[in-house]
């Protein structure tokens, strides 16, 4: 009979919660973004918001809290309940790359999350100004080679997918370049157009328009194919440099502890919104690709790309300093 009674009060409880998650959700449901408004993270974070709402009805906010690399904000949706009212959304640097960069980022990215999907990558391009004198990807190598720590390649700051591509760049060609991080990408834009530093590894949503616009001259791409918003353009891959396919990505996780029926309503939603017909459109003009992957297939993927980004990172003795 206790045994039963065990079964019965169990089933219950199931039911009950079940049915408290049905609700979900029935209040505003906060979506913090580790970044400030107005960038790729942001941008995508704000188009989820919004297809959340017509698709379930209730109040998605998003919160932009940056700082420390994505840091901040990461150790807050950490410490934040697991009831699906607190979503993360962010690129690959609180993930991946910054809990190797610190000591004590403040949260375990294996341990401390529920992810839920990746929405969407886009490839980095390797940019130099239209006055360069590199046409060529085989020119930037050769230079590099014969003269050791004299190109210099910007980023958007120290451990940031700028930084540490060019990083990655460099280990596998096997040579070495000046790294200048400057504090965000717009100043590191605004002197890479004119002309003070020599190369930058850059997001293609960034490079797009700039490279249409004949102010940069984009010579490679760390996608697996080809562009189809920079077709002329070669891959890394292809002009013979192994192993430096890159994406940075924008995703979706949660407080670990996050119930499947809430996780599994996210993915499905998340899917719907970047598939949308008046969303993918946008989307992949300015070089994004649609991802829209399970919690299982990006919880692979994250684990991957955090022993990836982990050997990077201490090969080139980076730090956060």
């Amino acid at each position: 009979m206790r045994t039963l009674n065990t079964l019965v009060a169990t089933v219950l409880l199931g039911a009950s919660i079940a049915s408290a998650h049905a609700g979900w959700p029935d209040k505003p449901v906060t979506m913090v973004v580790p970044f400030p408004p107005g960038g790729s993270t942001d941008n995508v974070a704000r188009m989820l918001s919004a297809k959340f709402q017509e698709r379930f009805g209730g109040t998605f906010v998003v919160d932009n809290r940056p700082g420390a690399a994505g840091m901040i904000a990461a150790a807050a949706t950490r410490r934040a309940a697991p009831d699906g009212y607190t979503l993360f959304v962010s690129s690959l640097g609180p993930f991946v790359i910054a809990p190797h960069l610190v000591k004590s980022p403040g949260y375990d990215p294996l341990k401390d999350f529920d992810y839920i999907s990746v929405a969407v990558q886009a490839p980095n391009v390797l940019a130099v100004p239209a006055s360069s004198p590199h046409k060529t990807l085989q020119d930037v190598i050769a230079f590099l080679k014969a003269n050791p720590n004299k190109m210099t390649f910007a980023s958007a700051g120290n451990g940031t997918s700028d930084h540490l591509t060019a990083e990655l760049f460099w280990q596998q060609t096997g040579t070495t370049g000046i790294h200048v991080p400057y504090k965000g990408g717009a100043p590191a834009m605004t002197d890479l157009i004119g002309g003070q530093v020599d190369a930058t590894f850059m997001n293609i949503n960034t490079a797009v328009p700039l490279v249409k616009a004949g102010k940069l001259r984009a010579l490679a791409i760390t996608s697996n194919q080809r562009s189809p918003v920079l077709p002329a353009v070669p891959t890394m891959e292809e002009s013979g440099i192994r192993n430096t396919t890159v994406y940075s990505w924008q995703a979706v996780a949660a407080p670990r502890g996050l119930p499947a029926d809430i996780k599994a309503k996210v993915q499905e939603a998340i899917a719907a919104a970047v598939n949308d017909p008046a969303v993918k459109p946008k989307l992949l003009e300015v070089g994004f690709e649609i991802v829209a992957n399970t919690p299982e297939e990006f919880a692979a993927f994250q684990a991957k790309e955090y022993a990836r980004w982990k050997k990077v990172i201490e090969v080139g003795g980076i730090t956060a300093d």
